[in-house]
């Protein structure tokens, strides 16, 4: 492993350095779009362009994703990740540079733009190299190994990723953005290239030897993972320890990173943990860092939404792209929140959130777009900034006015982005504090405001928009059918509830195989018509679980069939059958130099974590404890992980608290559409550890229901309400009093 590091080390230099160059090179043949990015042609397009003179357009114009199709005029001679690829490698002998990044993300830009326009640049990678370029958001699979790999050898990670490897796909350097030329002791591309391409013709076999020994690293290290015996509830208590100790009281959130990120499923976890134990340290940190966060340019004060995370511990200055899946879980985190305060702040976030979801984020076929980008007009964060002037400009002076404060507005700038003095919209002064110094009610401020940044909405709205990367994936859309269905049965809003069953609807009929021989597999995505790349663990695991709680939202048993059509699919061809928990892809899907397990609940929760979550709740829900059994096994497959890093688990924490308990089956018998506002109260409980099951008597018994046939409404169709806990039921009750309090204890 020392010779590994050393070679690494030769090229990669771990300090961070902050681009100050920019610009965006123009050619004619090309047609752009207003953010400086290449408009790929239409089919009929293609056929015009010239065959001899000059590559204009290189494999990738024949992709579905927006990333790669902005990489599709580069004169880098790219292939997508494909066997052709690798199979020329072998053939004509040289390694694969693989470069892995996203729509959305600021530095993947500035590479290209620096880098793989550059026809210097170009021309060495094309004589060095193979070079294949990955949408991490379409092959989550590759990038998770390559991650891996990135971390494993320079200690850091992030995208743009930049792996060289044999025609094997085994790497042998590893790094994230190089610039063009070496400055600031990170060497540039002009250099590394040749270095590379030299050791490749006189040291292939120390080359060889050193990608052997970091694939023989990565599969003992995924190895390690037997089984400990730990205590489940102990496991709670260490994660609400380390959150505790890291907590930043002055602005919320935690101290273990200078960068702040979200990570809605920790305060989701600290929820279900003051529920189970009603510490108020934890209550503490859940108020406080939600606010913040809200309160804060981590949040779009004028068109709503997240922006990924925040690159200073105020939560001032974010990356400001927009990734769906931060919406889709913050949604859940503030609803958890409001269940347990019941303060309108947070149900008010959630509805500004899911209304930018609707407003630009929703496609006209019923699924979600997957992110907005930070940059417009070559610059971070163009889109979302102000200069006081600015809005002196089409504001009253009396509007202006209110506002300035409000939104912490500054005529020489509230902070620094991009190398100069701008601002940021945000608060600092909460609405009581607002309303009391300008002498209004708390309504007649928020009224104020409302109108006021209306005004600046639709100026903004002129503005040249950020990128969006319009493509549909089937495991962010399941996040995303979660949230509108928990957030349309919570808050009473028929709206998401529908907006919930056209995404599903969407995937339903677009990315599951309906042939015999395939019947339950999932696709990964859709953008003009479905890919052709398998669905891996978090498609199954996020769709699952937004079909759970569409069930859970309409009582449809349509959902509940999916789920476990999915899950049984899931079952055969994710398991680990030798050592439990799920490997990432299918055992049907293309080899890569290792089949990995995920169970880190980063940015995103994990497909193994999500999993666990779903089979318990399904268990429940169709009165099948082998279900469960599939949980446990997860927990005991990921234990040694969970005992060392349990706060990097939280959301199989949340099946953790849900299978410890206490935890309720509640039954309901009757005419469905009588008992709506009986199923509003239950719904609204502050306890999160319950499934609800409808027996409708107005409807025939679905086959995997049937079950539900000892459970009777009462004389005239009065419905009867049954509390169980582990699968033992109460004396059935009409007295919804008397079930909101049993649920409590």
């Amino acid at each position: 492993m020392k010779d590994v590091i050393r070679l690494l080390l030769l090229f990669v230099f771990l300090s961070s350095v902050l681009l100050t160059e920019k610009g965006i090179s123009i050619n004619k043949n090309y047609k752009y779009n207003e953010n400086g990015r290449i408009i790929p042609p239409a089919d009929d397009e293609l056929k015009l362009l010239p065959k001899d003179g000059g590559q204009l357009w290189n494999r990738l114009v024949f992709e579905k994703s927006p990333y790669l199709l902005q990489h599709a005029a580069n004169p880098v001679d790219w292939y997508p990740w494909s066997q052709e690829a690798f199979d020329l490698a072998k053939k004509i002998n040289k390694p694969i540079f693989l470069s892995i990044g996203y729509t959305t993300c600021h530095w993947c830009h500035v590479m290209e733009h620096e880098s793989f326009e550059d026809s210097l640049v170009a021309e060495l990678m094309n004589k060095n190299f193979i070079n294949v370029k990955v949408d991490r958001e379409e092959r989550p699979d590759v990038d998770n190994i390559y991650m891996e790999v990135t971390q494993m050898v320079t200690g850091r990670g992030g995208w743009p990723m930049t792996i060289i490897m044999t025609p094997d796909k085994k790497p042998f350097f590893a790094g994230t953005y190089f610039p063009k030329n070496t400055r600031y002791n990170r060497k540039g591309m002009v250099d590394i290239i040749p270095e590379i391409g030299k050791l490749w013709m006189t040291k292939k076999d120390s080359i060889l030897n050193s990608s052997n020994n970091i694939v023989n690293t990565l599969k003992s290290r995924k190895n390690n993972n037997s089984s400990v015996d730990i205590s489940l509830v102990k496991v709670l208590d260490n994660a609400f320890n380390y959150f505790s100790t890291n907590f930043d009281n002055k602005y919320g959130g935690f101290k273990n990173s200078r960068n702040k990120f979200p990570k809605p499923h920790d305060y989701s976890f600290l929820v279900r943990y003051y529920n189970r134990t009603n510490n108020k340290t934890a209550l503490n940190i859940i108020n406080k860092s939600l606010y913040e966060m809200k309160k804060g340019g981590l949040y779009d004060q004028i068109g709503f939404g997240f922006h990924r995370y925040s690159t200073d511990v105020k939560w001032l200055v974010p990356h400001f792209e927009k990734m769906l899946y931060d919406q889709a879980m913050l949604v859940h985190a503030y609803l958890d929140a409001y269940l347990l305060t019941e303060d309108d702040f947070y149900k008010n976030t959630v509805v500004e959130v899911l209304e930018y979801v609707l407003r630009d984020m929703t496609d006209s076929g019923g699924g979600f777009y997957s992110a907005e980008d930070a940059d417009s007009q070559g610059e971070e964060g163009t889109f979302y900034i102000w200069k006081t002037e600015e809005l002196k400009g089409f504001l009253q002076k009396n509007d202006f006015e209110f506002i300035y404060d409000i939104l912490e507005l500054d005529d020489s700038g509230n902070c620094r982005v991009e190398g100069h003095y701008t601002n940021i919209p945000h608060f600092k002064m909460n609405w009581p504090e607002i309303a009391e110094k300008y002498s209004l009610s708390i309504v007649e401020a928020k009224k104020k405001f409302n109108t006021i940044r209306n005004k600046i909405f639709e100026f903004r709205e002129k503005r040249v928009h950020p990128q969006k990367d319009d493509k549909i994936l089937t495991d962010w859309n399941g996040l995303m059918i979660s949230a509108f269905s928990r957030a349309g049965i919570i808050l009473n809003v028929n709206k998401y509830i529908e907006t919930a069953k056209n995404s599903a609807n969407f995937i339903i009929e677009n990315l599951i195989v309906k042939e015999n021989n395939s019947k339950g597999k999932l696709i990964k995505s859709y953008r003009n018509g479905p890919s052709n790349i398998d669905g891996m663990i978090e498609d199954y695991a996020f769709f699952i679980w937004g079909l759970i709680e569409l069930y859970q939202s309409t009582y449809d048993e349509k959902y509940i069939d999916y789920a476990v059509l999915l899950s049984e699919y899931q079952l055969a061809h994710f398991w680990d059958k030798d050592n439990s928990g799920f490997f990432f892809i299918s055992d049907l899907s293309e080899d890569l130099i290792i089949r990995n397990k995920e169970i880190y609940d980063g940015a995103i929760p994990s497909g193994n974590s999500v999993s666990a979550y779903n089979f318990i709740r399904l268990g429940r829900i169709l009165s099948k404890p082998k279900y469960e059994d599939i949980a446990n096994d997860i927990f005991k497959a990921f234990s040694r992980n969970l005992y060392r890093h349990s706060a990097g688990n939280t959301m199989l924490l949340h099946a953790i608290d849900f299978i410890e308990g206490p935890a309720y089956e509640v039954i309901i018998s009757g005419d469905l559409k009588k008992n709506t506002s009986l199923i509003d109260k239950i719904n609204k409980s502050k306890q999160l550890n319950k499934v609800l099951i409808f027996n409708d008597s107005s409807k025939k018994i679905g086959e995997k229901f049937n079950f539900l046939e000892s459970y009777f409404p009462g004389d005239n169709d009065t419905p009867l309400i049954y509390v169980c806990k582990n699968y033992v039921c109460d004396l059935p009750t009409s007295n919804i009093d008397e079930v909101l309090l049993n649920l409590l204890k």
